[in-house]
């Protein structure tokens, strides 16, 4: 058995999410589904990251065990051959068999697409939300700086969840206006259950002027989701990029 390392691409609106489901489509068993077409035997793929129905995705990792002798190369022409249009198999590469997509990663860089302006989307309308009320990016800047370090994030995990550990290390959160479209970056080694959307929710809030830069240290601390702001829809998320190789910020910020 050899085990490969496979990055996708994909538009997740038709999508319910990464995981597989009965009775709705999902990224996993798309990506099976053509694996299994591939190899003409069920296989099976680990992902880094269970995205939410509607997420897209820029670099998600999965790997998979296959005793078919095609290299690389041959399993990345093949696959995307065989995927939806929305999803892209961008490299696939022979690992060690201790590889784990999940359980390996080190980092995970997301970003999250606001949409600020008072016109309503129509070439983002599923790839950005869209705030109408102008922002205080500059208030919005400071809350983001409490999050850098580690913390217990309970305050931005949403129910339910078997996750037993809370704590994170956020290593980059900022934001960057790129005319009406603001980009908000999070870097950290791991991620509680929908917390980019709470985190992003929250300072949307903060930008409202609803919230004061100086309440994100106490929603911290509160560990409470009562305490912080919404949960922003899925659809401005992506998931950027997973790192195995150690912490590592990406360049430029």
């Amino acid at each position: 058995m050899t085990t490969f390392k496979l990055v996708l691409e994909y538009d997740g609106t038709r999508y319910s999410g990464w995981q597989r489901q009965l009775n709705a489509p999902t990224i996993q068993a798309a990506v099976e589904e053509a694996l299994t077409a591939i190899s003409q035997t069920r296989l099976t793929v680990v992902g880094a990251g269970r995205t939410d129905a509607g997420v897209h995705a820029l670099g998600q990792v999965a790997s998979f065990k296959t005793a078919r002798g095609l290299s690389p190369r041959e399993w990345l022409r093949a696959l995307n051959a065989h995927l939806p249009g929305d999803i892209s198999a961008l490299s696939v590469d022979e690992v060690s068999d201790e590889f784990h997509a999940r359980y390996s990663a080190t980092g995970k860089l997301y970003e999250y697409h606001l949409l600020n302006r008072s016109e309503r989307a129509a070439l983002l309308r599923e790839r950005a939300w869209t705030v109408y009320q102008p922002l205080n990016l500059a208030a919005m800047t400071d809350a983001a700086a409490f999050l850098l370090g580690s913390h217990d994030f309970s305050s931005f995990e949403t129910a339910p969840t078997d996750n037993e550990n809370p704590h994170c290390r956020m290593q980059q959160s900022n934001l960057r206006r790129q005319g009406d479209l603001i980009v908000l970056s999070f870097y950290a080694d791991r991620f509680l259950k929908q917390m980019v959307r709470s985190l992003v929710g929250t300072l949307v809030e903060i930008g409202r002027g609803k919230r004061s830069a100086a309440d994100m240290g106490a929603i911290l601390k509160a560990r409470s989701r009562p305490a912080a702001g919404r949960t922003a829809p899925p659809h401005g998320l992506y998931l950027v990029r997973v790192d195995y190789d150690g912490p590592s910020i990406p360049p430029g910020t």
